[in-house]
């Protein structure tokens, strides 16, 4: 069966993105968030979320995920969810998935039950371009991340709510991860009324995954 999630990029890069990259400064981001206040740590995370669009291979030369995988469980709302968007970015990139599955996945589980909206959305993104990989997917299923999914695609106002039907489909790829979901199709159901054509189809796939048999 194949992947049904694409990723498409901005057209043109940040602006100062390539400038940042190009003069080698990544190194000094990533080791600057170790050191700096919550604030500057904020800015930083920023920066590396607009660098990585473009490049991630320094960044993951350097070590970043482990240093980020730390900042997932930071008390600050805004860290948490701007380390999760900078895994997103990483998770993006074909080399950057394996890493992030095999050392944040269960942090972003965790993160899908965050009180905050917008660390659930970016935990969801990123733990759905980890379970691209299969490895990530049998990691993902481990770590119990279908309850927790499940709640999301369930909340009608989630911002999380496609990402966790589109990891949720991913999931059901495993025939683990579908004998699960086979008594779950009704939540899926009903996101075929939402108003959002991308939740609908996103949903009709879902479905079709999850019913799906070998024979």
């Amino acid at each position: 069966m194949h992947s049904h999630l694409t990723y498409v990029p901005s057209l043109s890069p940040p602006v100062g993105a390539v400038g940042i990259l190009h003069a080698g400064l990544i190194p000094l981001l990533v080791f600057k968030l170790k050191t700096e206040s919550d604030e500057i740590q904020e800015l930083i995370l920023d920066t590396l979320s607009n660098c990585l669009h473009v490049e991630a291979s320094e960044a993951l030369a350097t070590g970043a995920v482990t240093i980020l995988k730390e900042k997932l469980t930071h008390s600050s709302v805004a860290i948490r969810s701007k380390a999760a968007c900078v895994l997103l970015e990483i998770g993006t990139h074909p080399e950057g998935k394996g890493v992030v599955c095999e050392e944040v996945i269960p942090v972003l589980v965790s993160l899908l039950e965050d009180t905050d909206p917008e660390v659930q959305a970016s935990a969801t993104g990123a733990l759905m371009f980890a379970a691209v990989k299969p490895q990530g997917r049998f990691s993902a299923l481990g770590a119990a991340a279908i309850p927790p999914l499940l709640k999301l695609v369930a909340e009608e106002t989630s911002k999380a709510r496609l990402s966790a039907i589109k990891t949720l489909t991913l999931l059901a790829e495993v025939p683990e991860g579908r004998k699960t979901l086979l008594d779950h199709t009704d939540t899926f159901q009903q996101c075929l009324n939402d108003p959002c054509e991308a939740v609908k189809r996103a949903a009709k796939i879902a479905i079709s995954v999850i019913k799906w048999k070998p024979f």
